[in-house]
């Protein structure tokens, strides 16, 4: 049964009952970012209360041994705790809200695991690997196994790190860490996500702003959920719909790069806003 519009108690009153009108009945493009996440138990990058980090960028991973060292070393034990995570009620409001597509920022797979049929993984996932020399993709469920076995001992050392986002954790003593090597072609072993300085698969972009530019013809409306829209790789789809007319809904726990564009901006939880707007 679909809640009722006053099941939602924030201070944006109306405004809340008002995004939602818009946005029912309407086909809809949804962009999602780490807050969608943060009930999951997974830390957003920016939200209020987020500690300030540097993710490791593409250059400094491929500038040699150290720098996978110490990536490895901390998404080891942050990805043993993040694939523990579960969706939360957002992610299975917009399961069953199937809007025309789903694109998300997250890396954390959650989406498909609440049922999310038309999506598109910005950034890749973090449950998949790829050999920087062969191309060789494998899981990550796999590769955890040989980092366990050449590192034993190290989850149960490093217990109390802080966990960061996308699968990271708060680390700096990696010296000793054994980072293993393809087990095709002895190449380097990399995440298969996009990393700060590295671009999207051109496909991937323009399968996007073919969904956002469907929305014009269709009466639709993009919803942002989660997402301080701070990096370009979500932030144009924003630009792109405004520029066109479309109505853009932004549900965010803080200031976003895209507030003067929305129609509606509310700085509300998105489960709570998510689960009212689903079906």
């Amino acid at each position: 049964m679909r809640r009722t519009l006053d099941d939602v108690q924030t201070s944006a009153g109306s405004t809340t009952t008002d995004a939602l009108a818009l946005l029912r009945d309407r086909p809809l493009v949804v962009l999602t970012g780490a807050g969608l996440s943060t009930d999951s138990g997974i830390p957003d990058y920016r939200g209020p209360g987020s500690p300030a980090r540097t993710p490791m960028t593409y250059g400094e991973f491929v500038s040699g041994e150290a720098a996978r060292q110490r990536y490895w070393a901390r998404s080891h034990l942050g990805w043993s705790r993040m694939r523990a995570a579960g969706p939360n009620a957002g992610h299975l409001a917009l399961a069953a809200l199937d809007p025309t597509l789903l694109i998300t920022q997250n890396v954390d797979g959650l989406h498909e695991r609440a049922g999310s049929r038309r999506l598109v993984a910005l950034h890749g996932r973090i449950a998949d690997v790829v050999c920087l020399d062969c191309r060789t993709t494998s899981g990550r469920a796999e590769l955890q196994g040989r980092l366990d076995a050449a590192n034993p001992g190290w989850l149960a050392e490093h217990a109390a790190a802080e966990v960061r986002p996308d699968g990271d954790v708060d680390l700096e003593e990696t010296a000793g860490f054994v980072v293993p090597a393809c087990e095709v072609c002895g190449g380097v072993l990399k995440p298969d996500v996009v990393f700060f300085g590295e671009n999207v698969p051109a496909p991937r972009v323009e399968r996007c702003y073919a969904a956002v530019d469907a929305l014009v013809d269709a009466g639709g409306a993009l919803l942002v959920a989660g997402s301080s829209l701070t990096v370009m790789s979500g932030f144009r789809f924003v630009r792109r719909a405004a520029k066109a007319g479309t109505p853009v809904v932004i549900v965010n726990r803080g200031e976003t790069r895209g507030d003067e564009l929305a129609t509606y901006r509310l700085d509300v939880g998105c489960s709570e806003f998510l689960s009212a707007l689903a079906p």
